[in-house]
């Protein structure tokens, strides 16, 4: 059965210049679905063409990606991840729910905020065996399989703060009205305190931090859908006081102003500086 896994997010550019471009991904199996978010696959194929520039911007998840000479486990990334793409390559990732890394890891996620982790320190030789099957196999699903069964035969135990914190995290992502980490400690019933450190030990990032660059997704997702956008009123419904305070945190984690992003997607709106 294949599940919907819904428009991915974080993109800045969903659709290369030139050249061929493939992001494909798959849901876990259920024994698996309580760590496991998504399995993902990109592919691209620039030979004989320019290089072209990919940026993502940061999701709370911790990643498992093989790619020639890059495999690692990479905690979560804080500021816009960028990366030229050039010539025919390939990469086969393992996204990690939201706490969903912390049984395999066992320390404070925060450790490995900005930072990649050898993946032999939590699945030993299996690891490098993991990495041969992904790179010789043809297919995504047969890199899905392998994933599988590697996280198979290293389960951890069941954590019920697992499956806590990331229906919280799932609940910050689909409540757009959810702006604060007030509100959020008032709708879960813990302290700003104990919600912190439950986000510092699972997560790797506060629940700040995660409040608002789902916000700043969806700031994104609106630009991509190419409608008419009033730049006040988005500020305010995303939980900011101005305007201005909206842009000069969209240009710090895009790189440019809503206005500039816009048009480079070709949905112009000059309304915005």
């Amino acid at each position: 059965m294949t599940i919907d896994l819904g428009k991915p997010r974080g993109i800045l550019h969903p659709q290369l210049a030139h050249g061929e471009f493939q992001h494909d991904r798959r849901a876990p199996s259920p024994v698996l679905a309580e760590v496991v978010e998504h399995y993902w696959h990109v592919a691209w194929d620039l030979r004989g063409l320019p290089a072209q520039q990919q940026e993502t911007l940061p999701h709370p998840n911790v990643h498992f990606v093989v790619e020639p000479a890059l495999t690692g486990i990479y905690g979560v990334h804080t500021g816009r991840f960028t990366r030229l793409l050039e010539g025919k390559s390939q990469v086969f990732g393992i996204k990690f729910k939201p706490g969903g890394f912390f049984p395999f890891y066992g320390a404070p996620v925060s450790e490995l905020q900005n930072r990649s982790l050898d993946p032999r320190r939590i699945f030993g030789d299996d690891a490098a065996r993991f990495e041969s099957e992904v790179c010789a196999s043809a297919d995504i699903d047969a890199m899905v399989l392998a994933a599988e069964q590697l996280l198979l035969a290293h389960v951890p135990a069941v954590d019920a703060n697992v499956t806590h914190v990331s229906e919280l995290v799932a609940g910050i992502a689909a409540d757009r009205s959810l702006t604060s980490v007030d509100a959020l400690s008032q709708q879960c019933q813990l302290t700003k305190r104990a919600l912190q450190r439950l986000f510092n030990r699972y997560v790797g990032v506060s629940p700040k931090w995660v409040i608002n660059r789902y916000r700043m997704h969806e700031a994104i997702a609106q630009l991509q859908a190419g409608g008419p956008v009033i730049w006040a009123d988005l500020a305010l419904a995303l939980g900011y006081f101005d305007q201005a305070h909206f842009i000069r945190d969209f240009r710090k984690l895009v790189g440019r102003s809503p206005t500039e992003y816009a048009r480079a997607e070709s949905h112009s709106d000059p309304s915005c500086r």
